[in-house]
């Protein structure tokens, strides 16, 4: 039988749902009634607004309550986690050791002109996010972390002239899709200079799936809340599918 889902609210399948949003006009009661005419036209029933107020000159911000009539079968939606089995430290380093033969090399850095080094750091520092050790404590890997406002040029030729194993980049800033596009030009350079199928790409950030970074050519994507662990699992078990230690 399928897994058939439809949001909570009061009652399970009620399909109540919160809205808010913002309109370029002054606060009213006029202004409430459109606010609600925009929710009843996005299909929505029983909309109720429960918060309008002015948000800056010329424009209010408007919280509403109303009813989906629509559902999703949760069994046709295709895994978007990054499959690779968990590791531990230890395992991530001897896997490495057995299989790759050496350090692999991981750079990382925030593209574009974002300064947001929260999502990098966490997984590439040694303090690492949740008492789960970052990518620098890791005999496994030689780490480069790049910081912030790295352009696409420079993280392409910083990959090619050190031979970089792994790309990580992050974007927080995600205004008129700007992560999607240095995301893909990115993609495109390391296409365009022949280094794309030796270097594993991977993109984080607060709005990145796995789904996206398939869309966008990326290997994997990371979301909120990813544990440097996970990074570290992926990274090795796909270098260990790709090449060998050599012969003794």
């Amino acid at each position: 039988m399928a897994d058939v889902i439809r949001p909570y609210g009061d009652t399970r399948d009620d399909g109540k749902v919160q809205l808010s949003f913002t309109l370029p006009v002054e606060w009213s009661e006029r202004a409430d009634e459109a606010a609600r005419q925009l929710a009843v036209a996005m299909g929505l029933r029983d909309v109720h607004v429960v918060e309008g107020r002015p948000a800056a000159a010329g424009f209010s911000f408007f919280i509403l309550y109303g009813v989906t009539p629509q559902a999703v079968n949760l069994d046709a939606i295709a895994p978007a986690s990054v499959e690779a089995p968990a590791l531990s430290m230890e395992e991530v380093d001897a896997l490495a050791h057995e299989r790759v033969g050496r350090k692999i090399r991981v750079a990382g850095a925030c593209i574009g002109t974002d300064a947001h080094t929260v999502g990098i750091d966490a997984i590439l520092n040694m303090k690492g996010y949740k008492g789960d050790y970052g990518l620098e404590r890791y005999a496994a890997f030689e780490v480069f972390n790049l910081g912030s406002q790295v352009s696409v040029e420079r993280l392409m030729r910083f990959a090619k002239e050190r031979e970089i194993d792994a790309l990580l980049v992050s974007q927080v800033v995600t205004q008129k899709q700007s992560d999607v596009k240095n995301f893909t030009a990115l993609s495109d350079l390391l296409e365009a200079e022949g280094i794309r199928d030796r270097t594993l790409l991977v993109c984080g950030g607060p709005r990145v799936t796995n789904l996206l970074a398939a869309e966008l050519g990326y290997d994997a994507g990371f979301g909120r809340g990813t544990l440097p662990s996970e990074v570290a699992s992926f990274i090795v078990q796909r270098m260990a599918q790709r090449t060998e230690a050599p012969h003794a």
